[in-house]
């Protein structure tokens, strides 16, 4: 599980009850995702090899954390999958409902573990708090000299 930092660098994030009901309801996204994938009929193997697609969005961090943050929010928001489910009902594709399925329980996965949207500040600045482990003072202090 990722460790929250409270920390008030990033004053856009959210905490204590907020926080914990933005996690529940990424699980719940998670949960019903999956749900409704097991009743597609689907196959299994789809949903293994692409659960964790959306993360090759780590790569925009190649090109620093501004670029990063944007690629990573651009794979990580529930926009994209609806846009793509409802682009398949349009075109009488019925694969893209099973690859927004997919999309959707990974963001909610995401989501319940504590990874959210993140800022461009850095990869470690999300909208459900700060994640990760702080570094020791001596650390920080180093990096500032």
């Amino acid at each position: 599980m990722i460790e929250a930092t409270h920390e008030t660098s990033n004053p856009g994030a959210a905490s204590g009850g907020v926080a914990s009901l933005m996690r529940a309801e990424g699980a719940a996204l998670f949960v019903g995702a999956s749900l409704f994938y097991l009743i597609s009929d689907a196959p299994w193997e789809l949903y293994a090899i692409l659960f964790f697609a959306p993360d090759l969005g780590f790569l925009g961090y190649l090109a620093g954390p501004r670029i990063g943050a944007i690629v990573y929010n651009a794979l990580h928001t529930t926009v994209a999958p609806l846009l793509l489910a409802i682009g398949g009902i349009l075109v009488l594709w019925p694969l893209a409902g099973t690859l927004a399925l997919i999309w959707f329980a990974h963001i909610g996965f995401d989501r319940m573990l504590g990874y959210g949207l993140k800022y461009g500040s850095s990869f470690h600045d999300t909208h459900l708090g700060r994640i990760g482990k702080r570094k020791p003072a001596a650390a920080v202090t180093s990096e500032v000299n």
